[in-house]
């Protein structure tokens, strides 16, 4: 009988205890003998574990008992399931948790999604390192195994990208960034850039994915975009807003936006009219943070130098 911490009693038929082997014939012990000896003189009091080793623990009892040594508590948890609620397996993506680390996952939200495996606290789904250790406790693990749910940790580190402090944010995004082979010079540009996508990203490799246009030197456009979005009838909208940043000094996001709205009041449009080829144009993509906002991120300089590049682009493809 095993009283355990997290099971209950569990029972076992004497039938099922036999004379086991603790030495094998090259000398080595066997595992049920040297990790009882190992965790005996460590003096470990709680031995938690998987529920794979619970038929291991009556035979170690017996050993404990043999050697006389104390017995420690026995907890054991329940294992960890794939989705399709079988047992989880490299098939299921199964990883060390060094390779979260590399996939953006920040450290975090992977703990708070780890402990809740098969943990529980109330409805509560976020919890801090000094929450977790005040409210964790072997009673309120379930018995049941948990099944991994990969959307579960997305949420969770979109969650703490949201609220983490930004100097951390900026260093931890850096290395994933240059890693994507683009060199950050101008600290106060990355900062802006980590502002304006963490609303928008569920792991730091997201991010640094979304951030290409705001470090890349030269855009490039999707040619089934471009035909779409970059056309002569849009050559006057792009030499407008030139004209107009040419007669500022800054540009922020309020100033951009009243561009835009102008320019559409203007031509009698809606403004997705005028801000989704302005988008191609200073992104090369028809998905991005609000355009005013790019804009703002950008800055003066950089706007007016790609806008000038998109009117090139057009005529070149379109005038002969």
């Amino acid at each position: 009988m095993v009283e355990d911490l997290i099971q209950g009693r569990v029972e076992f038929d004497n039938t099922e205890l036999d004379d086991l082997i603790i030495l094998r014939s090259d000398g080595l012990p066997t595992y049920n003998f040297s990790v009882v000896v190992d965790d005996a003189t460590m003096g470990v009091t709680h031995v938690i574990r998987g529920n794979d080793h619970l038929n291991n623990t009556p035979r170690q009892i017996q050993i404990y008992q043999a050697l006389g040594y104390p017995l420690p508590k026995f907890g054991h948890v329940s294992m960890i399931l794939g989705p399709d609620k079988k047992k989880l397996s490299k098939r299921h993506g199964a990883q060390s948790v060094m390779e979260y680390q590399k996939m953006g996952y920040l450290p975090q939200a992977v703990v708070n999604y780890l402990v809740r495996l098969g943990w529980s606290y109330g409805d509560q789904e976020e919890f801090t390192r000094e929450e977790l250790i005040e409210k964790f406790s072997l009673e309120a693990v379930g018995r049941s195994a948990a099944a991994i749910n990969p959307g579960k940790l997305d949420w969770l580190n979109s969650q703490y990208i949201k609220r983490i402090e930004l100097d951390q944010l900026v260093e931890r995004i850096r290395p994933f960034i240059e890693a994507k082979g683009y060199s950050i010079t101008d600290p106060v540009l990355l900062r802006k850039v980590v502002l304006s996508l963490r609303e928008r990203s569920k792991t730091l490799v997201e991010m640094a994915d979304l951030s290409g246009f705001y470090f890349c030197e030269e855009i490039t456009y999707d040619e089934k975009v471009a035909g779409k979005f970059l056309t002569l009838d849009i050559v006057p909208v792009l030499e407008e807003m030139m004209a107009s940043l040419l007669k500022e000094s800054t540009l922020d996001k309020k100033m951009g936006h009243h561009f835009i709205q102008q320019l559409a009041e203007k031509r009698g449009e809606a403004l997705v009219k005028i801000a989704q080829p302005l988008r191609v144009a200073l992104t090369g993509r028809t998905a991005s943070p609000p355009i005013d906002e790019v804009m703002e991120v950008l800055g003066r300089t950089e706007v007016i130098k790609r806008l000038h590049k998109a009117i090139e682009y057009i005529k070149a493809h379109y005038v002969k």
